[in-house]
C-alpha cells in the first residue's frame, strides 16, 4: 500500500479538532471539498470510516477516535521539530499560552521564582488554541475540557466574589443600579461562571440587574479593571483579583461567593512530556499553585 500524504492526515486532524470540514479547511487555507477528499482518501487508505456525515454534521466514529489522539501527538512533535530547527541561537525556548487574567495576575509573578529558567515566550491568548498548530509547549487555562487529548494538571479552584472600588455601593449593592454593574461573558468556548443572576439567586434581596443596561466584558481581567475604574461592581475570581484587593484598589462587596466548576489547568501536548524544562516549569507552577 503507498504512503499516504501529510495532506490528508493534517485534514483528518483538523476537521476531527473542529468537528467541521468547513473550519478546517478556512484553518488551513483550502477548500472544504478539498478536506472532504482527504479523509475520503484516509479512510480508504485504512479501510475504516473515521467520520459519521449527517448533513453539515461530522462526528468521530470508534475507528476516528482510535487514530486522533496519536495523530495529534505526532503533529505535535513534527511541530516541536520545526520549531527547533527554526531556532536561529540554536537555543531550548519555552512557548508558553495563557489566559490574560491568569497571565497578569498570576503566572508572571510565578515565573519570578522560577530559575535559572530557559527562554520563555509568553503569549496571553484566549481560547482555544490548537497547542499542535501553534507551537505552544504549555498552556494555562480554566478547565481542561477543551482539550481531551492532552497532559492536563490541575493548579487551584477559585470562587466568585463581587468587587467594587472604594466608595461604591455604600449602602450595598442590592441599591445600586442595573446600569452600575459589570456583566462578564466568556464566550461559546466556556460556560459563563461569574453571573449576576446566579449571585442574586444565592443571595436574595433583589432581581438580577439586567445586562442591557450595564457594561458586558469578555475576560475576567476587563470586569476587574473596569471595576477598578469605578464603572460598576464587577464578578470575578477571587485569587486572580488578588492584586487589586490587597493594594485596595477593590474591595470584596457581599457576603455571598459563587463556587467555580473547574479547576484552573496546566496543559500540554504528550509529545512534550520528555522535555525536561518542560517538567522543570510544570514542577515548578504546581507547588506554587
Amino acid at each position: 500500500m503507498p504512503d499516504l500524504p501529510l495532506n490528508a492526515l493534517r485534514a483528518f486532524e483538523a476537521a476531527a479538532r473542529a468537528a467541521s470540514f468547513t473550519l478546517a479547511a478556512a484553518e488551513l487555507g483550502v477548500t472544504s471539498a478539498a478536506v472532504s477528499q482527504q479523509v475520503r482518501a484516509l479512510e480508504g487508505h485504512y479501510g475504516k470510516k473515521l467520520f459519521l456525515r449527517q448533513g453539515n454534521r461530522i462526528t468521530l466514529t470508534d475507528a476516528g477516535r482510535a487514530i486522533y489522539p496519536r495523530l495529534e501527538a505526532a503533529l505535535a512533535e513534527i511541530a516541536a521539530i520545526g520549531a527547533a530547527l527554526r531556532d536561529e541561537q540554536g537555543r531550548a525556548r519555552l512557548v508558553v499560552s495563557c489566559l490574560p487574567s491568569v497571565a497578569e495576575s498570576w503566572l508572571i509573578p510565578h515565573l519570578a521564582g522560577f530559575g535559572p529558567a530557559p527562554g520563555i515566550e509568553l503569549r496571553v491568548e484566549d481560547d482555544p488554541v490548537v497547542l499542535a498548530r501553534a507551537g505552544v509547549d504549555l498552556r494555562i487555562t480554566y478547565g481542561g475540557y477543551l482539550y481531551p487529548d492532552h497532559r492536563c494538571e490541575p493548579l487551584f479552584r477559585d470562587r466568585i466574589v463581587a468587587l467594587a472600588a472604594p466608595g461604591l455601593a455604600p449602602e450595598g449593592l442590592a441599591a445600586l443600579p442595573d446600569s452600575r454593574f459589570v456583566h462578564t461573558d466568556w464566550g461559546q468556548s466556556f460556560v459563563t461562571a461569574p453571573s449576576w443572576a446566579a449571585y442574586w439567586r444565592q443571595a436574595g434581596g433583589r432581581a438580577a440587574p439586567d445586562p442591557a443596561r450595564g457594561l458586558v466584558v469578555g475576560q475576567s481581567h476587563l470586569a476587574i479593571v473596569a471595576a477598578r475604574a469605578g464603572l460598576g461592581a464587577a464578578l470575578a475570581p477571587e485569587r486572580i483579583a488578588a492584586s487589586a484587593i490587597g493594594s485596595g484598589a477593590l474591595r470584596i462587596v457581599g457576603g455571598q461567593s459563587l463556587p467555580m466548576q473547574h479547576d484552573y489547568v496546566l496543559v500540554w501536548p504528550h509529545a512534550a512530556s520528555r522535555r525536561r524544562d518542560l517538567a522543570a516549569l510544570v514542577a515548578h507552577l504546581r507547588g506554587t499553585g
